[in-house]
């Protein structure tokens, strides 16, 4: 045996330490003798695949496929195509690995396995269940249960995502995985109450499987759980039990999921709960569905529906650039899907453009006339909020696909009596009953047509048009007396010979009459006319015998109040009822009064005996010092106290009490 010039070993024992490295699942130290190996001869063939096996399984993958793409020569496709492709599905490259697993003639059961996943992970549903079908048909192994889980998931997605229900494969459900599958199938069949049970039993499966674990924290176990519940939270939000879902989905995302999928979909889910309310909330959640690799994790039509709710909200929040960026970017990924073109009209009207916004639309029309429903009922919605009925009626008439549907023949019939235009009214009328008269004669939808279009045509006074409907419809139900009494109205007013022969169909009066108590029906609750009890009548008509019925009290007429100074002899004023300032002789308030001065002094003087402190308006001034036995008698004949001496009042008393408690509070 050659020896290794870099660490001085011999080969075999280098491979013996592989061989011993590989046993343990220690893979880097297998590397490093790996290493050795290939400095002595580096296109050996296994030494070059046991260091592609051992970089793939520590996640280096990047690092394996630059190996095999540089030893082309040496590792053939055949020999190691499985890692190849393997590298190339981990590193998200799933059309490249399906590729590589395409061009090995002979697929070994473990590249089959690798094809199911490059499968499901493309979105080819109904090959990969036929490849996981054969593989659980031709191998037995431990990993059969693992392949049912797969084929589970397989069935899964194709009821939730293309509307496919497979026959019934009999899988077990023995793990809470195979019953978290079954409990999607049922979603996807819309079987919810069944879905919620089977949740429940995989929570409980999951809860058994992992307490057996002594080293999982509870923290780990309802991180386990997290996607049981975001399902539950699901089936509660179509179950329009919105607290319930909205409080589960915070609970997951609270717990911080290491699968950024799980958590772009809860986000999302909260987001369209919250809708154009909690707006704050809706900004912190669109973020994580930003998150880096969600885009692997999810499917083509759960990014669409992500991507869709982010230009919703950015429409509710104002912001119109950022919406359109986002509309424009999925009009090209799905130019054939009209809900972009939709949230962009609906963007131009609460920018109040309709007229830009119809025009967005019937351009889109043009393009894509299969999806000319959605589209012209929007048109049709925005020429209504502008006030253009009659557009709006024309192109709801343009829709063949509904135009005899019992929903769209009432929109246009209310709209065109709207507008006051009864004979297109009757028009629609005639179409849709004709249409039902050939395709779906008598039955419900179309006697109903009749019936309104009879009692629509007399409503309108066309009794001519409608003596066909109400003979039809009575031919019809020959016991039905409304139609018939109908019939011969409308007759009476056309032609009363015809009138007369109908009315003998009409049953007597005495099979017409019913059993029915007067006295209590006029006595009920409901009734709204009571009549007077006999009591009260008995005793009226006593009255009447004595005379005193018929003579009613007249009511004496109160005269009416004169003013005091009332002249009979002086004629009133004509122009007493006018305002002072709009009467003739009115000539203004005379200026140049003096008015009485305003004391100014110390707090708490009065103004009464201003005119008594005033010495200039008496006769005589007072002596500046009072004389012996004249201090008592100025004292009786004058009440007028100091101002330093006046007591302030109870009310000002209160008033200062008051503005001290509020000062207290000011803090100033």
């Amino acid at each position: 045996m050659a020896s290794s010039g870099g660490g001085g070993g011999s080969v075999t024992a280098l491979w013996s330490e592989v061989n011993r490295c590989g046993q343990t699942a220690d893979y880097s130290r297998a590397l490093k003798s790996l290493n050795k190996i290939l400095q002595d001869d580096k296109d050996d063939v296994t030494a070059l695949h046991c260091k592609v096996v051992c970089l793939v399984h520590n996640g280096n993958f990047k690092e394996a496929l630059n190996i095999i793409h540089t030893h082309t020569k040496v590792l053939t496709s055949e020999a190691i195509a499985f890692e190849k492709a393997y590298c190339e599905y981990r590193l998200n490259r799933i059309e490249t690995a399906l590729k590589t697993i395409d061009s090995v003639d002979q697929q070994t059961n473990k590249l089959k396995e690798l094809y199911g996943q490059v499968l499901y992970r493309l979105e080819r549903y109904e090959d990969c269940l036929s490849v996981y079908r054969d593989l659980i048909r031709n191998s037995q192994d431990e990993y059969e249960e693992e392949r049912k889980t797969n084929l589970s998931a397989v069935v899964a997605a194709l009821s939730t995502w293309e509307n496919l229900f497979p026959d019934d494969l009999g899988l077990p459900e023995t793990s809470y995985e195979l019953c978290y599958n079954a409990a999607c199938t049922l979603i996807g069949e819309g079987k919810l109450p069944q879905a919620m049970n089977k949740l429940q039993k995989a929570e409980e499966l999951c809860r058994q499987s992992y307490s057996e674990d002594t080293d999982m924290s509870d923290e780990e176990i309802y991180a386990e759980l997290a996607i049981i519940h975001a399902q539950m939270a699901y089936i509660m939000q179509l179950q329009g039990r919105n607290d319930d879902a909205l409080q589960l989905y915070n609970q997951v995302i609270k717990l911080k999921p290491s699968d950024v999928g799980l958590l772009a979909v809860t986000a999302n889910n909260i987001i369209t709960l919250n809708k154009d309310q909690n707006v704050f909330d809706s900004k912190k959640k669109v973020k994580l569905t930003n998150t880096e690799g969600v885009e692997h994790k999810l499917t083509q039509k759960q990014m669409q529906t992500v991507e869709f709710n982010k230009a919703l909200l950015a429409m509710h929040t104002n912001q119109a650039d950022q919406c359109r960026k986002l509309t424009l970017g999925l009009q090209k990924q799905n130019p054939e899907t009209p809900l972009p073109v939709l949230i962009q009209a609906a963007q131009l009207c609460r920018e109040k453009q309709h007229t830009k916004a119809i025009q967005l639309l019937q351009e889109f029309l043009e393009q894509h006339p299969e999806n000319a429903v959605e589209i012209k009922m929007t048109i049709a919605q925005l020429y209504l909020v502008q006030g253009h009925v009659t557009k709006a009626c024309d192109i709801l008439k343009s829709i063949d696909e509904k135009l005899n549907k019992l929903g769209m023949v009432s929109a246009l019939v209310t709209m065109y009596s709207h507008e006051e235009d009864i004979d297109s009214a009757i028009e629609i009328f005639c179409q849709a009953i004709q249409y039902y008269q050939e395709h779906q004669p008598n039955t419900p939808a179309h006697l109903s047509l009749v019936r309104e279009a009879a009692n629509f045509k007399l409503k309108y006074g066309r009794q001519k048009e409608a003596i066909s409907d109400l003979e039809q419809l009575w031919r019809q139900n020959p016991e039905d007396v409304r139609t018939l009494a109908q019939l011969i109205s409308a007759y009476s007013l056309v032609n009363s010979e015809k009138a007369k022969t109908l009315s003998k169909h009409l049953p007597s009066p005495d099979t017409m009459s019913f059993k029915v108590d007067v006295d209590a029906l006029e006595n009920s609750h409901g009734a709204t006319y009571i009549r007077k009890k006999a009591a009260k009548v008995a005793g009226e008509s006593q009255l009447k015998e004595r005379g005193q019925g018929d003579i009613k009290k007249k009511k004496k007429k109160k005269k009416g109040k004169l003013p005091k100074n009332y002249d009979a002899k002086v004629p009133p004023d004509p122009e007493r009822w006018l305002p002072m300032r709009e009467r003739s002789y009115y000539r203004g308030r005379k200026k140049g009064k003096k008015k009485e001065p305003i004391g100014k002094g110390t707090q708490g003087t009065t103004l009464s005996g201003a005119a008594e402190l005033d010495a200039s308006k008496t006769v005589s001034s007072p002596p500046t010092s009072p004389r012996p036995g004249t201090a008592a008698a100025a004292s009786s004949s004058s009440n007028i106290v100091p101002p330093r001496q006046q007591k302030p009042s109870a009310a000002s008393k209160k008033k200062q009490q008051q503005k001290k408690k509020k000062s207290g509070k000011g803090g100033w």
